[in-house]
């Protein structure tokens, strides 16, 4: 079979297995992957990662597709709209599971014939004991466990006892279906794991259908089977799972059927941030963060509110690799990557964050002009726009001085300056409020130098943009800072929670800034650059009454710099 992609693709050793399986027709020469999100959440940049490598993978092999399955085994903490939104981000990321869509769920019959199987063969019972007691029975990582005093309950007795499990005979807790396995195994994953428990809750797809439900352990391997899984590709915690997940299989003896296999890889780990879903969702519920699409989350959802790109996402998850390493990546890397994308893509817009009100003395007050901008100087023929002049524009407060040094080139009183697009100007007055701060500047331009050139061919150093009274248009622009104060939030002080290492910081507001008007005809979440300040995008809650602006991300690249 014959590689389809023909860039150049980072070998990594999840490919090099596909190869092998490949070159010894081990699967008939067909690969079959899936990504299996638990519908109880937003999915976040290390879902990415794994959507990419799964979903990459049945693009760069002929025969070899990709299935989307939610793991919908838990109805206490999954919902429809999580289920929408893993859709929306997976479609949003650029890849497309066809008619290949499933859930967990589609099998619970199943499901439950096989765990009678399993029963059947004397591999499985039912168990009275409670949390604690399984706890106590378990053992430790050091020391064996003990079997349970219900493990030598007939098969007859088994069945029977499962089915009342089934008909809601039973409350939650009562009793537990458990694989019969080794309760001295070094592996506590193998110490006759629970594979069923009663939860009489409403489920998202089944509603009431059902008052058991199969354990991730047991359902997800199974899953794979029915589907014709070839490589079930996971993170790395997942490994010392893997012997359960391969004698579950070989217990159940399917026929005809290749079993699929389990491969791990490093999870991605980001500085400044965690990646728990768990803790992602503790940021929501205790309102640290405004939602799941929270610009300063991880989530995908958050990083498109923020103006990220898929390209810039699928950039990073091919620029870390996969590897059987745990690592950091440093968070800086993902905001290169998404620079590169958006120099050559972004178009350019003007606009005053802090704004200082300059007035031309040598201009009619009711003269207005319009000087042509390029779009985007990164990509030939990207075209100009029209953005107005006017005797009242704003700068920014830092590009003005009023004692400057002789290295400062921006607008400083008797100095010229270049008003990109316009004109030269040189500062002839000012004007303070009683405290004594600048609240205004006096200008007089040079007529002869529209489009920012000079006639008689002297040079000027400085060049700041501006924004025309008559045009501009108010914004309030949030501006993003680290979730977390820390590298490694999630390893804290002892005491402490990773709550506690909050960037207080991370949101500032800026209100009242200036924009040109043609902003507003951006798509919502479609990032371009303010030139000289930084990327920003509408953000989606934006109105006409309250245009508020994202920062994306700011202009400097700091990464692989000291």
């Amino acid at each position: 079979m014959e590689n389809n992609n023909n860039n150049s693709e980072s070998i990594n050793f999840i490919r090099n297995i596909i190869e092998d399986d490949l070159n010894s027709n081990k699967y008939q020469r067909n690969i079959h992957t899936r990504f299996p999100p638990e519908p109880n959440g937003c999915l976040h940049i290390g879902h990415a990662k794994s959507i990419c490598l799964n979903f990459g993978i049945a693009e760069q092999y002929e025969n070899a597709t990709c299935n989307l399955r939610f793991d919908d085994t838990n109805p206490v903490k999954e919902d429809t709209q999580f289920v929408n939104a893993i859709q929306e981000d997976i479609k949003w990321l650029g890849f497309d599971w066809g008619d290949k869509i499933h859930y967990t769920s589609d099998y619970y019959e199943k499901l439950y014939n096989y765990a009678i199987c399993l029963i059947k063969k004397g591999k499985a019972f039912v168990c009275d004991l409670n949390q604690e007691e399984m706890r106590e029975y378990r053992g430790t990582l050091t020391t064996p466990g003990k079997d349970s005093p219900f493990k030598t309950r007939s098969v007859e007795e088994n069945i029977a006892l499962f089915a009342d499990m089934r008909s809601g005979k039973f409350n939650d807790g009562d009793k537990v279906l458990r694989a019969k396995i080794d309760m001295t195994s070094d592996n506590i994953h193998m110490r006759d794991p629970v594979i069923y428990r009663i939860l009489k809750a409403n489920h998202h797809r089944t509603g009431s259908e059902w008052v058991i439900y199969p354990m991730y352990d047991f359902a997800h391997c199974i899953s794979d089977a029915i589907e014709n899984i070839t490589h079930s590709i996971c993170t790395l915690e997942f490994e010392i799972h893997r012997p359960l997940y391969d004698w579950i299989l070989n217990e159940l003896e399917l026929e005809n059927q290749i079993l699929p296999q389990q491969i791990e890889f490093a999870r991605l780990n980001l500085t400044n941030t965690v990646m728990s879903k768990r803790k992602l969702l503790k940021l929501v519920e205790e309102n640290h963060v405004d939602s799941w699409d929270d610009p300063r989350m991880p989530t995908i959802s958050g990083m498109r509110r923020r103006g990220y790109t898929p390209n810039a996402i699928k950039s990073f998850c091919e620029q870390i690799g996969v590897t059987k390493y745990n690592s950091l990546t440093d968070f800086a890397l993902l905001e290169h990557c998404l620079r590169n994308d958006l120099n050559t893509q972004a178009q350019r817009k003007i606009g005053v964050l802090n704004p200082l009100k300059v007035v031309i003395d040598n201009y009619d007050e009711d003269k207005t002009e319009e000087m042509q901008a390029v779009n985007n100087p990164a990509v030939e023929d990207s075209g100009t726009r029209p953005i107005v002049f006017s005797k009242v524009i704003y700068i920014e407060k830092t590009d003005f001085m009023e004692d400057a040094p002789r290295k400062f080139f921006r607008l400083s009183q008797g100095r010229e300056v270049r008003l990109k697009y316009a004109y030269l100007a040189t500062c002839t007055n000012i004007i303070k409020n009683e405290e004594g701060e600048v609240v205004e500047v006096h200008c007089e331009i040079d007529p002869n130098s529209r489009g920012g050139k000079a006639p008689d061919g002297r040079k000027v150093k400085g060049t700041i943009h501006w924004i025309s009274e008559k045009s501009a248009i108010c914004a309030n622009i949030h501006q993003y800072d680290r979730l977390f104060n820390s590298p490694e939030p999630e390893n804290c002080e002892e005491g402490k929670s990773f709550i506690d290492d909050l960037n207080k910081d991370s949101l500032t507001i800026l209100k009242n800034c200036l924009i040109e008007p043609s902003i507003l005809e951006m798509k919502k979440e479609e990032a371009f650059q303010l030139e000289r300040t930084g990327y920003f995008c509408i953000d989606r809650k934006s109105k006409k009454d309250n245009v508020i602006l994202n920062r994306t991300v700011a202009m400097r690249d700091s990464w692989g710099k000291k």
